[in-house]
Order: C-alpha cells, then sequence, then structure tokens
C-alpha cells in the first residue's frame, strides 16, 4: 500500500507557482528555540511551527543534488514517508497517488517541461557560477543570478536577493506559472556581522543572522504570492557546529547538522 500523502502535488502543480527556499546551514535547534522565545515572529506566522526532518546531504552540495531529484528533508520519524515531486524511474518506494511525477534528470527540468518558468538566486558558492561545479545547479534553470552582492560575505546578501525575486517574476507572464529557488546564504558563516561586537562566528551569531532573515522574510513572500496561488518550502539543507562537541562547520554526520527544519506553505 502506498503511505498517505497531506497534500496532493498533482492538484497543486500546473495551478501554483512554486518556491523552494534553503535557509543555508540552519540549525533545526536554533530555528526551534528563537520561534518558541517570539524572536522569529514573521516565520512563525509563516510557518507555524518547525518540522524537524532528517537532511539527505551533511553539505550544500550534497544536500541540494537531492532535492533537486526529488528528495526533500525526510520526516525524523520511522515510516515510509511520501515524496512531494519524483522524477520518473522504476522502484521509486516513496512515490504516492498525490506526487508530482516528473519527466526529466531534476526537478527544475521537469517542471519546465510542464510549462513553469524556472528562476535561481544563488547564494553560497556552489551557485557563484565563476566555475564549472558553480554552474552545476544553476544551470538547470532557465535563468540563474549570483553576485557579491547576494553572497556570503554581504551582510544585506537576503534584501539584494528579494531585489532579483522581485525584478525577475516582473517580468514573468501572468499566465505563466513560475518556479523559483532561493539560496539564502545569510545563516552560512560568517554571520558574525548580524550581532554587535561579535568578531567570529558562534551559535548566538547564527541565531542573529536568523533574526535578521525573518525581518525580510515578509518582503519575498509577498513578492512570490502577489502573482497567485504559491506553494512554498521553506527549510534548512543542513545545519552547522560551533564547537559543538569538538567539531566546527559541516560535512559531518553530527545531529545538528543532519536535523534541519522544515515548513510547507500555501497561500
Amino acid at each position: 500500500m502506498a503511505p498517505a500523502m497531506t497534500i496532493d502535488m498533482t492538484a497543486i502543480v500546473g495551478t501554483h507557482d512554486l518556491a523552494l527556499i534553503t535557509l543555508d546551514t540552519l540549525r533545526y535547534d536554533v530555528a526551534v528555540e528563537e520561534l518558541a522565545a517570539g524572536r522569529t515572529p514573521n516565520l512563525e506566522r509563516l510557518v507555524g511551527r518547525w518540522e524537524q526532518r532528517h537532511t539527505p546531504g551533511s553539505f550544500t552540495y550534497a544536500a541540494h543534488a537531492a532535492f533537486f531529484a526529488g528528495f526533500l528533508p525526510t520526516p525524523a520519524r520511522p515510516g515510509r514517508h511520501p515524496r512531494l515531486f519524483a522524477l520518473r524511474f522504476e522502484g521509486s518506494e516513496t512515490t504516492a497517488p498525490g506526487t508530482c511525477v516528473l519527466d526529466g534528470a531534476n526537478i527544475v527540468e521537469g517542471l519546465a517541461a510542464r510549462g513553469y518558468h524556472t528562476l535561481c538566486v544563488g547564494g553560497v558558492g556552489f551557485f557563484n557560477q565563476q566555475n564549472a561545479l558553480g554552474r552545476v545547479f544553476p544551470s538547470m534553470f532557465a535563468e540563474a543570478h549570483w553576485s557579491r552582492a547576494t553572497g556570503v560575505t554581504e551582510p544585506r546578501s537576503f534584501e539584494h536577493q528579494i531585489g532579483v525575486v522581485a525584478e525577475r517574476l516582473a517580468a514573468v507572464p501572468a499566465a505563466q506559472r513560475a518556479f523559483t529557488f532561493v539560496n539564502v546564504a545569510a545563516l552560512h558563516q560568517p554571520n558574525h556581522f548580524y550581532l554587535d561586537g561579535a568578531t567570529g562566528d558562534t551559535r548566538a551569531t547564527h541565531a542573529a543572522a536568523l533574526r535578521h532573515v525573518d525581518r525580510h522574510v515578509p518582503a519575498l513572500f509577498d513578492v512570490l504570492a502577489k502573482r497567485g496561488p504559491l506553494f512554498a518550502i521553506v527549510c534548512s539543507d543542513h545545519g552547522t557546529l560551533y564547537g559543538d562537541d569538538d567539531y566546527v562547520g559541516h560535512r559531518i554526520a553530527h545531529p545538528h547538522v543532519m536535523n534541519v527544519p522544515y515548513a510547507e506553505v500555501v497561500r
């Protein structure tokens, strides 16, 4: 028997714009802690609560390779969990009646075949298009944008990304559906500039970066939703470590790396 789904993506795809917003390196524990303390009120209104999920990859490239193949973060509980999107291949055990099954090498290509305009606004280095590796993911999209203004070293990167999304979606015909992908770089190291007086990256500066994103996330969703019905996924690709058990960074199979926040938003 196929596993049950909470949403029928076969009814969403074609009628709604789609968005995938990855809050790069956001830790699940920090996301939950900040929301519970009332320090991310806009995200609370948007997502309600964060669901704990397991990422398929411990760093940006691995996680996004899985995402674009239809393998989004998996619910952190036992079971065979159905997927929202799948590419057509034999033997899939997590394709359910409500799964949107696409044809192509990745879901971006599959959505384009369904008439979607596909837009990528990059953040971290795997989306910078400055080398062959940095062009792998952007090349999937009809248009892809990255600049130092949207990268990890720019404190206002998220605001600049929102500006790019607004400008480019305005050029998409109203009758055409759009799939927008944004890799939010603000949480990624370096993030010390989001906390006054900080001289290095810490769990506290990571939390401050999330509060910065929270202040601006309504503007992003105003842009995304004004074209019509919207289905969005907001999640982290992986967490990161700030000395936890003496580890620093990610690409490490540590619980704070592998547990990620996840939410689905329908407007």
